[in-house]
């Protein structure tokens, strides 16, 4: 109810003068907000760092002692073709902490008013730190261990078309396409409960792609409040093509106020909302005694605070100038499905350049 209260408040605001400043543009985390004038192009880099750390079940902080007593569905898998040995019972691989970077290049063209073009190609890189325990008798601690994956991850392509625009207020339309380009069945050495290495395709979460095309959409609404601007975005993320698995659709929901110190600096807070389904079909290849290799410990409802600040300055010279932005986002309620590790602050730095 409260989600959606915000929504309907921030809505119906009312609306004055915009400024053409560095409070123009939303927080770096938001994607497609805004458009162009005819014959403009704009160039960006965005580099996100995000951590996980600790476990929750069904949104609730669990201990290790009640993970190693979670059952393991794929208790009656061969642990090793070679031994003929079956998996444990219970869960017996803990994540312990899991980092991503993503770097994506984006670049928009408008060829007229109304309409603006956009793509954007994304880099990811995951690393996860695991403990691995006994899989039976007294469950003792073994040792740890790092996976980790790199690679192409997505590539998308949009059209943002202008529904309205004055000195008070704009709306936009966003449609596009994104393709999952990475590798989705990548190999990691592992530490089993047989305190043995081993060769596995490692779990969903830490592969750079499920090779699903999705369709995105959204509607976006940037308005002025007094010397503030209130910012609304409603984004959907549906699968179109999908292979033997995919992660879950998406609805995301965007809400920032914006304030500036003067026109080069502006500072803004965001709410964002995220509620994802779990994982669609599996890989029967993925098989281990570790909640990642369940495709039900995914996705979710995840409420977020951001505070960010966005520049503009002149580096490289050129008809416009240069814009830095940064914005910290630290989760304020996490209600993921299942077993799953909790997020922690993400970092996003964002260099945009118009020509």
């Amino acid at each position: 109810m409260i989600y959606r209260l915000i929504f309907l408040f921030s809505f119906i605001i009312p609306v004055h003068a915009f400024s053409s400043s560095a409070i123009s543009h939303a927080p770096i985390g938001v994607m497609a907000d805004h458009f162009h004038k005819k014959g403009e192009w704009m160039v960006s880099l965005k580099v996100t760092n995000m951590e996980m750390k600790k476990n929750i079940l069904n949104g609730h902080s669990i201990s290790t002692k009640d993970i190693l007593n979670q059952p393991n569905p794929y208790s009656d898998m061969p642990m090793t073709m070679d031994l003929g040995l079956k998996m444990p019972k219970n869960l017996s691989v803990i994540p312990n902490k899991m980092t991503m970077k993503m770097i994506m290049l984006g670049a928009m063209y408008a060829p007229s008013d109304k309409l603006t073009m956009m793509g954007m190609l994304m880099f990811n890189d995951k690393e996860m730190i695991l403990d691995t325990y006994k899989g039976m008798m007294d469950r003792n601690y073994i040792g740890s261990f790092n996976t980790s994956s790199s690679d192409i991850s997505k590539i998308s392509f949009l059209s943002l078309y202008n529904l309205y625009q004055s000195e008070e207020s704009r709306w936009h339309l966003t449609l596009g396409l994104e393709q999952g380009l990475g590798e989705s069945s990548k190999k990691g050495i592992v530490l089993n409960p047989m305190n043995m290495k081993s060769s596995i395709t490692l779990p969903y979460g830490m592969q750079s792609s499920d090779k699903a095309l999705r369709l995105l959409s959204s509607i976006t609404n940037v308005s002025k409040f007094g010397d503030f601007i209130i910012g609304n975005q409603l984004a959907i993320k549906n699968i179109v093509s999908k292979k033997n698995w995919n992660f879950g659709n998406e609805f995301q929901y965007n809400l920032w106020l914006q304030g500036s110190f003067n026109k080069s600096i502006s500072y803004s807070i965001r709410l964002n909302y995220k509620d994802q389904d779990s994982i669609e079909g599996r890989d029967k290849s993925i098989m281990a005694p570790v909640q990642t290799s369940n495709p039900n410990n995914y996705g979710g409802q995840t409420l977020n605070l951001g505070l960010g600040f966005n520049t503009i300055f002149d580096v490289f010279g050129g008809k416009y100038k240069d814009r830095f932005s940064i914005e910290i986002l630290k989760p304020i309620n996490q209600d993921k499905n299942g077993l799953q590790m909790k997020d922690g602050l993400t970092i996003q730095l964002g260099f945009q350049k118009m020509l």
